[in-house]
Protein backbone atom coordinates (compact mmCIF):
# COMPACT_ATOMS: atom_id res chain seq x y z
CA UNK A 1 0.00 0.00 0.00
CA UNK A 2 0.75 3.49 -0.54
CA UNK A 3 3.16 5.10 2.56
CA UNK A 4 3.55 8.93 3.19
CA UNK A 5 2.76 10.87 -0.03
CA UNK A 6 3.10 9.17 -3.13
CA UNK A 7 3.77 12.15 -6.10
CA UNK A 8 2.66 11.33 -9.44
CA UNK A 9 3.77 13.51 -12.36
CA UNK A 10 0.99 14.74 -14.54
CA UNK A 11 2.05 15.74 -17.48
CA UNK A 12 -0.08 18.68 -19.97
CA UNK A 13 1.25 18.39 -23.29
CA UNK A 14 0.75 22.07 -24.76
CA UNK A 15 1.93 24.45 -23.12
CA UNK A 16 -0.37 26.63 -20.70
CA UNK A 17 -0.54 29.06 -17.62
CA UNK A 18 -1.18 28.19 -14.31
CA UNK A 19 -5.18 28.80 -14.90
CA UNK A 20 -4.97 26.55 -17.54
CA UNK A 21 -3.55 24.10 -15.81
CA UNK A 22 -5.78 24.69 -12.88
CA UNK A 23 -8.57 23.70 -15.27
CA UNK A 24 -7.04 20.57 -16.43
CA UNK A 25 -6.18 19.63 -12.84
CA UNK A 26 -9.96 19.42 -11.60
CA UNK A 27 -10.33 16.68 -13.63
CA UNK A 28 -8.84 15.13 -10.75
CA UNK A 29 -10.85 16.53 -7.38
CA UNK A 30 -9.70 16.14 -4.07
CA UNK A 31 -11.93 13.58 -2.65
CA UNK A 32 -10.96 11.66 -6.09
CA UNK A 33 -7.72 11.19 -4.65
CA UNK A 34 -7.02 8.15 -2.69
CA UNK A 35 -5.05 9.54 0.32
CA UNK A 36 -0.85 8.79 0.39
CA UNK A 37 -0.87 10.28 -3.36
CA UNK A 38 -0.70 13.59 -4.84
CA UNK A 39 -0.77 14.34 -8.00
CA UNK A 40 0.88 17.21 -9.56
CA UNK A 41 0.06 19.16 -12.58
CA UNK A 42 3.08 20.33 -15.08
CA UNK A 43 2.44 21.86 -18.32
CA UNK A 44 5.54 21.14 -21.31
CA UNK A 45 7.36 24.56 -21.54
CA UNK A 46 7.05 25.00 -25.40
CA UNK A 47 5.28 23.35 -28.25
CA UNK A 48 2.02 21.78 -29.55
CA UNK A 49 -1.00 23.86 -29.52
CA UNK A 50 -3.63 22.06 -30.26
CA UNK A 51 -3.02 18.21 -31.39
CA UNK A 52 -4.55 18.97 -34.52
CA UNK A 53 -2.04 17.87 -37.22
CA UNK A 54 1.23 15.13 -37.56
CA UNK A 55 3.32 18.41 -36.42
CA UNK A 56 1.61 18.74 -33.38
CA UNK A 57 1.76 14.89 -32.47
CA UNK A 58 5.65 15.00 -32.89
CA UNK A 59 5.65 18.32 -30.46
CA UNK A 60 3.71 16.39 -28.31
CA UNK A 61 5.96 13.12 -28.57
CA UNK A 62 8.97 14.78 -27.98
CA UNK A 63 7.59 17.63 -25.03
CA UNK A 64 6.23 14.94 -23.03
CA UNK A 65 9.43 12.66 -22.94
CA UNK A 66 11.40 15.90 -22.12
CA UNK A 67 9.23 16.86 -19.71
CA UNK A 68 8.81 13.48 -17.98
CA UNK A 69 12.71 11.82 -18.44
CA UNK A 70 13.77 13.63 -15.03
CA UNK A 71 10.62 12.22 -12.74
CA UNK A 72 12.02 9.32 -11.48
CA UNK A 73 15.42 11.47 -10.44
CA UNK A 74 13.09 13.82 -9.10
CA UNK A 75 11.10 11.68 -6.43
CA UNK A 76 8.13 10.97 -8.49
CA UNK A 77 6.33 7.74 -7.73
CA UNK A 78 4.30 7.46 -11.40
CA UNK A 79 4.10 9.41 -14.34
CA UNK A 80 0.48 9.68 -16.05
CA UNK A 81 0.51 11.43 -19.17
CA UNK A 82 -2.67 14.36 -19.37
CA UNK A 83 -3.42 13.50 -23.27
CA UNK A 84 -5.63 10.40 -24.75
CA UNK A 85 -3.10 10.78 -27.62
CA UNK A 86 -0.43 8.79 -25.06
CA UNK A 87 2.12 11.14 -26.37
CA UNK A 88 5.33 9.95 -25.21
CA UNK A 89 4.29 7.32 -23.23
CA UNK A 90 6.65 4.10 -24.88
CA UNK A 91 9.98 6.65 -25.04
CA UNK A 92 8.89 7.05 -21.21
CA UNK A 93 8.80 3.66 -20.46
CA UNK A 94 12.14 2.96 -22.00
CA UNK A 95 13.78 5.65 -20.24
CA UNK A 96 12.01 5.08 -16.36
CA UNK A 97 11.41 2.28 -14.04
CA UNK A 98 8.25 3.75 -12.56
CA UNK A 99 5.28 3.47 -13.95
CA UNK A 100 3.87 5.54 -16.80
CA UNK A 101 0.57 5.56 -17.73
CA UNK A 102 -1.58 6.97 -20.61
CA UNK A 103 -5.92 8.04 -20.61
CA UNK A 104 -5.78 6.35 -24.19
CA UNK A 105 -4.32 2.89 -23.62
CA UNK A 106 -5.60 3.07 -20.10
CA UNK A 107 -9.14 3.76 -20.87
CA UNK A 108 -9.56 1.41 -23.94
CA UNK A 109 -8.52 -1.06 -21.77
CA UNK A 110 -11.58 -0.94 -19.91
CA UNK A 111 -13.94 -0.63 -22.30
CA UNK A 112 -12.98 -3.40 -23.27
CA UNK A 113 -13.68 -5.02 -20.34
CA UNK A 114 -16.93 -3.39 -19.77
CA UNK A 115 -18.37 -3.84 -23.41
CA UNK A 116 -17.62 -5.66 -26.52
CA UNK A 117 -17.32 -2.56 -28.67
CA UNK A 118 -16.39 0.96 -27.85
CA UNK A 119 -16.58 4.60 -29.71
CA UNK A 120 -13.98 7.37 -29.16
CA UNK A 121 -16.41 10.65 -28.78
CA UNK A 122 -14.43 13.53 -29.59
CA UNK A 123 -14.77 17.34 -30.43
CA UNK A 124 -13.54 17.32 -33.87
CA UNK A 125 -12.26 15.26 -36.70
CA UNK A 126 -8.69 16.81 -36.41
CA UNK A 127 -7.92 14.67 -33.23
CA UNK A 128 -8.92 11.24 -34.98
CA UNK A 129 -5.15 10.38 -36.03
CA UNK A 130 -4.39 10.76 -32.21
CA UNK A 131 -6.64 7.43 -31.63
CA UNK A 132 -5.78 5.83 -35.35
CA UNK A 133 -1.98 6.13 -34.03
CA UNK A 134 -2.76 4.28 -30.70
CA UNK A 135 -5.05 2.09 -31.66
CA UNK A 136 -3.19 0.54 -34.61
CA UNK A 137 -0.14 0.76 -31.96
CA UNK A 138 -1.73 -1.49 -29.41
CA UNK A 139 -3.76 -3.74 -32.09
CA UNK A 140 -7.63 -2.98 -30.85
CA UNK A 141 -9.47 -1.75 -33.95
CA UNK A 142 -11.38 -5.01 -33.68
CA UNK A 143 -13.18 -3.83 -30.41
CA UNK A 144 -13.84 -0.37 -32.01
CA UNK A 145 -17.25 0.45 -32.81
CA UNK A 146 -16.47 3.81 -34.14
CA UNK A 147 -14.57 7.45 -34.18
CA UNK A 148 -17.18 10.11 -33.52
CA UNK A 149 -16.59 13.92 -33.19
CA UNK A 150 -19.40 16.76 -32.62
CA UNK A 151 -17.25 19.03 -35.14
CA UNK A 152 -16.83 21.45 -32.61
CA UNK A 153 -12.74 23.28 -32.20
CA UNK A 154 -11.61 22.87 -28.79
CA UNK A 155 -10.38 25.00 -26.16
CA UNK A 156 -7.39 23.24 -24.41
CA UNK A 157 -7.23 25.92 -21.80
CA UNK A 158 -10.53 27.36 -21.09
CA UNK A 159 -12.11 23.72 -21.89
CA UNK A 160 -16.20 23.27 -22.04
CA UNK A 161 -16.65 26.23 -19.29
CA UNK A 162 -19.49 28.34 -20.70
CA UNK A 163 -20.39 26.11 -23.10
CA UNK A 164 -21.99 23.15 -21.82
CA UNK A 165 -25.53 24.01 -22.78
CA UNK A 166 -24.54 23.34 -26.27
CA UNK A 167 -21.71 21.25 -26.24
CA UNK A 168 -23.22 18.75 -23.59
CA UNK A 169 -25.69 18.11 -26.22
CA UNK A 170 -24.02 17.79 -29.64
CA UNK A 171 -21.79 15.26 -27.77
CA UNK A 172 -25.25 13.12 -26.48
CA UNK A 173 -26.71 13.08 -29.94
CA UNK A 174 -23.47 11.69 -31.53
CA UNK A 175 -23.22 9.01 -28.26
CA UNK A 176 -26.52 8.30 -29.05
CA UNK A 177 -25.91 7.93 -32.91
CA UNK A 178 -22.38 5.20 -31.98
CA UNK A 179 -24.71 2.97 -30.18
CA UNK A 180 -27.77 3.06 -32.72
CA UNK A 181 -25.96 3.06 -35.73
CA UNK A 182 -22.82 1.85 -34.67
CA UNK A 183 -23.19 -0.57 -32.44
CA UNK A 184 -21.29 0.93 -29.20
CA UNK A 185 -21.80 -0.71 -25.73
CA UNK A 186 -18.93 1.98 -24.45
CA UNK A 187 -18.09 5.40 -24.91
CA UNK A 188 -14.79 6.72 -24.54
CA UNK A 189 -14.34 10.22 -24.27
CA UNK A 190 -11.43 11.40 -26.83
CA UNK A 191 -9.86 13.64 -24.93
CA UNK A 192 -8.90 14.72 -20.95
CA UNK A 193 -9.97 18.32 -21.96
CA UNK A 194 -13.74 17.10 -22.28
CA UNK A 195 -13.82 15.90 -18.61
CA UNK A 196 -16.26 18.34 -17.70
CA UNK A 197 -18.99 16.27 -19.80
CA UNK A 198 -18.33 13.05 -18.04
CA UNK A 199 -21.22 13.20 -15.53
CA UNK A 200 -23.98 14.47 -17.60
CA UNK A 201 -23.06 11.79 -20.23
CA UNK A 202 -22.82 9.04 -17.90
CA UNK A 203 -26.28 10.40 -16.39
CA UNK A 204 -27.99 10.80 -19.79
CA UNK A 205 -26.83 7.48 -21.79
CA UNK A 206 -27.95 3.66 -21.17
CA UNK A 207 -23.85 2.93 -21.35
CA UNK A 208 -21.20 3.78 -19.55
CA UNK A 209 -19.01 6.57 -20.40
CA UNK A 210 -15.56 6.48 -19.51
CA UNK A 211 -13.93 9.88 -18.11
CA UNK A 212 -9.95 8.90 -19.57
CA UNK A 213 -8.06 10.90 -17.15
CA UNK A 214 -9.78 9.69 -14.23
CA UNK A 215 -9.81 5.82 -15.46
CA UNK A 216 -5.81 6.33 -16.32
CA UNK A 217 -5.05 8.29 -12.89
CA UNK A 218 -6.70 5.09 -10.98
CA UNK A 219 -4.66 2.56 -12.86
CA UNK A 220 -1.57 4.60 -11.85
CA UNK A 221 -2.65 4.42 -8.38
CA UNK A 222 -3.07 0.51 -8.62
CA UNK A 223 -0.40 -0.01 -10.53
CA UNK A 224 1.76 1.72 -7.52
CA UNK A 225 -0.48 0.32 -4.53
CA UNK A 226 0.70 -3.19 -6.27
CA UNK A 227 4.26 -2.37 -6.98
CA UNK A 228 3.90 -3.04 -10.52
CA UNK A 229 5.62 -1.14 -13.10
CA UNK A 230 6.01 -1.87 -16.79
CA UNK A 231 7.86 -4.86 -18.53
CA UNK A 232 11.85 -3.96 -18.83
CA UNK A 233 11.87 -6.93 -21.95
CA UNK A 234 8.70 -4.91 -24.04
CA UNK A 235 10.14 -1.49 -22.97
CA UNK A 236 14.04 -1.57 -22.86
CA UNK A 237 16.45 0.61 -21.61
CA UNK A 238 18.50 2.56 -23.52
CA UNK A 239 21.99 1.21 -23.60
CA UNK A 240 23.17 4.65 -24.12
CA UNK A 241 20.68 7.43 -22.92
CA UNK A 242 21.02 11.18 -23.68
CA UNK A 243 19.11 12.47 -20.43
CA UNK A 244 21.50 15.53 -20.79
CA UNK A 245 20.63 16.46 -23.74
CA UNK A 246 17.27 15.77 -23.66
CA UNK A 247 16.66 17.83 -20.35
CA UNK A 248 18.28 21.07 -21.97
CA UNK A 249 16.49 20.26 -25.41
CA UNK A 250 17.81 20.77 -28.96
CA UNK A 251 15.70 24.17 -29.69
CA UNK A 252 18.27 26.65 -27.78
Amino acid sequence: MASGNQRIKVIVPIPMDADGVANRAEQLPDEFVRQGFKPEFESVHFGAALGDSYHDTLLMDWTVFQAGISAEQEGYAGVLIDTVSDSGLRPLRSRLNIPVVGPGEASFAMAMMLGKKFSVLTMWPEWFPLYEKTLTEYGWWDRVASLRSIDTRPDVTELLEGKEEVVFGKLKAEAEKAIEEDGADVIVLGSTTMHQSAAYLDANLPIPVLNPGQVAYKMLETQIELGLTHSKVAFPTPEVPMDDDIRKGWFE
